[in-house]
């Protein structure tokens, strides 16, 4: 059988009147926004069977049936996904183009697998003695049990009584294991992935569910666990709620990006619906990408800490590439969007969202309640945090709004900043080449490694150095990267290349070293570093300047230059020798 294209799908489920279509086959009551009926799969008489239009999604409160459109007729009436999507469609006035391999999906295996131990998972949170914990849980946060039980949370335990209920089910250990839903020890033993975490199910476009993010309840870690890539799940490909969230980013003509499941789930119960997550990861150009061909807009709604903060910027970034009208949103410090909207609601929310900034706006807020813009120095270093945000904006509109307000604020003259921002960035650590890491490589020693090796030792040296240096000073990709994820808490985002250097440092560790003595000696080389590139900008702008401007700026030139030479003599001579800045 022909494949049916995605879009066409989308077309089709978008079109379907949900409420028309279940009508068919059960006498629908309005109640409130949703319709009721008695549930037409355990044969109640009750009206616990609630049709939902704004999500377009029916649930039975009582036997734990639940889908869309699509799900009904194959539940119902016995039908595949194909033939379910043709009948839709049908009753809609959509024509179905065939594309594509004929014959069965090979994939559909591994969708059943996901799809019953997703079954599995909620029926666990529902009724299973060990799940008191998630419920307690749950309680805690001030979610209800029956709020969350039609969104498909689940529980799974800590014994192996998953792997018993899918040999029960008939699947396969082998589509468990590409599934991601099993690991295999080096003895060659099995055991289920998720253990003793609450699990939210991940969905794909075509609100199929693919993956799961799982919370560690009580000892362990990571505190956060996601299925890994398979054939039917790219984790930097989907976001989460996104297969609901589409339809009210049409209408709403917005999204709103957060950064936690609980968050995404807070805002949905406040119907705010056009709420989605990247999953465990800073967000990737493919879900830039799924973002802008949804919405026009998307505001960033991230914690208001250090991490929520770079997590912000480089999401901002990513989406302005996809030219995408960015805002950020800023929260009161220690609140997050699942704690502000149980205290304010939905319209306290709002007012926030409203208040919302542009990114390079929202900096440039940053930078001038740190005094950066009080010295030259500082200048410097306020347009060298500016300028991956120009350089993003694929709008040239944008992008040209950008530049004069920069220009504006760091006190310099538009045409420079416009000739570094099109320079080919010779001294920008965003513009080094990326040269994959071969396995047997000896990472350089440097003020970059050392400062690294300082963050995995933990506090109190990784806020120290988070503070002290900024990511995009290092100029070495796989310790930049190491950098940004120890400092982001999600080391296990990195990608190969990163992770093999992440290893390989924390084997080395300090190997006995003062940890004082090391930070004072990497901090000043960045330092040095920083006045080193500060003169190359000077260089650079001497020969367009008018005499008295250049006067001003070789007075300028000389000052940093002593203060370079004074301050680290030695700087110069190890660069020479050892043919790089900072080893």
């Amino acid at each position: 059988m022909s494949l049916i294209p995605d879009d066409v799908i989308e077309q089709v489920r978008e079109a379907a009147d949900i409420v028309g279509i279940i009508g068919e086959h059960v006498e629908l009551k309005r109640t409130g926004t949703d319709f009721r009926a008695p549930c037409p799969f355990h044969g109640g008489t009750h009206r616990n069977f609630a049709v939902i239009p704004k999500k377009g999604m029916y649930y039975c409160f009582v036997c734990h049936e639940g889908g869309d459109v699509f799900t009904f007729f194959m539940k119902r009436l016995g039908m595949d996904y194909p033939t379910a999507v043709r009948e839709v469609a049908r009753r809609v006035g959509i024509a179905i183009p065939e594309r594509g391999p004929t014959g069965p999906d090979p994939r559909e295996p591994l969708y059943g697998a996901v799809a019953a131990a997703a079954d599995w998972f909620a029926r666990q949170l529902r009724e299973s003695p060990d799940a008191q914990v998630a419920r307690d849980y749950l309680a805690s946060r001030h979610l209800e049990l029956a709020v969350v039980l039609p969104l498909g949370l689940g529980y799974a335990p800590r014994s192996k009584a998953f792997l018993d209920a899918m040999k029960g089910l008939g699947v396969r250990d082998e589509v468990l294991l590409e599934a991601g839903l099993l690991v295999k020890r080096e003895d060659g033993t099995l055991l289920p992935r998720f253990r003793g975490r609450l699990l939210f199910p991940i969905h794909d476009l075509r609100a199929r569910v693919v993956a799961f993010g799982g919370r560690i309840l009580g000892e362990g870690e990571p505190k956060y666990l996601n299925s890994p890539d398979s054939p039917v799940f790219h984790k930097g490909k989907l976001l989460y709620n996104l297969h609901v969230a589409k339809h009210a980013m049409r209408k709403a003509e917005r999204a709103i990006l957060v950064e936690g499941y609980f968050d995404v789930l807070r805002l949905s119960l406040a119907e705010i619906e056009e709420v989605v997550a990247p999953l465990g990861t800073g967000l990737t150009p493919d879900q830039a990408q799924l973002l802008a061909r949804h919405t026009p807009h998307v505001i960033l709604l991230h914690d208001s800490d250090d991490a929520g903060l770079r997590a912000t910027f480089r999401a901002g970034d990513e989406l302005l590439r996809q030219g995408v009208r960015v805002s950020v949103a800023t929260l009161p410090v220690g609140e997050d969007p699942d704690t502000l909207v149980q205290k304010r609601g939905a319209p306290g929310l709002e007012a926030i969202l409203k208040d919302a900034v542009d990114p390079l706006e929202r900096k440039i807020q940053i930078l001038d309640r740190k005094a950066f813009f009080s010295s030259l120095p500082g200048r410097r270093r306020a347009l060298d945090r500016l300028l991956p945000t120009i350089r993003a904006a694929k709008d040239p509109i944008t992008r040209e709004l950008y530049i004069s307000r920069a220009a504006e604020a760091a006190g310099v003259r538009k045409d420079v900043l416009e000739r570094e921002v099109v320079a080919t960035g010779k001294t920008a650590p965003s513009t080094v080449p990326y040269r994959p890491l071969p396995p047997s490589t000896v990472l350089p020693a440097s003020a970059e490694k050392a400062l690294v090796l300082l963050m995995l030792e933990g506090e109190p040296w990784k806020s120290r150095v988070a503070e002290a240096v900024d990511a995009e000073e290092l100029a070495f990709p796989p310790y930049r990267a190491v950098f940004e994820a120890v400092a982001d808490d999600a080391v296990l985002a990195l990608d190969d290349t990163s992770a093999r250097a992440y290893e390989q440092l924390k084997e080395e560790g300090l190997g006995g070293r003062d940890p004082n003595e090391m930070y004072e000696l990497a901090v000043n080389w960045m330092e040095a570093r920083r006045l080193e590139r500060q003169l190359q900008q000077l260089d650079d702008q001497l020969p367009f300047e008018s005499p008295e401007r250049q006067a001003s700026l070789i007075a300028e030139k000389r000052r940093v230059f002593d203060e370079l030479r004074k301050r680290y003599p030695r700087y110069k001579i190890a660069a020479r020798r050892r043919g790089a800045p900072g080893t």
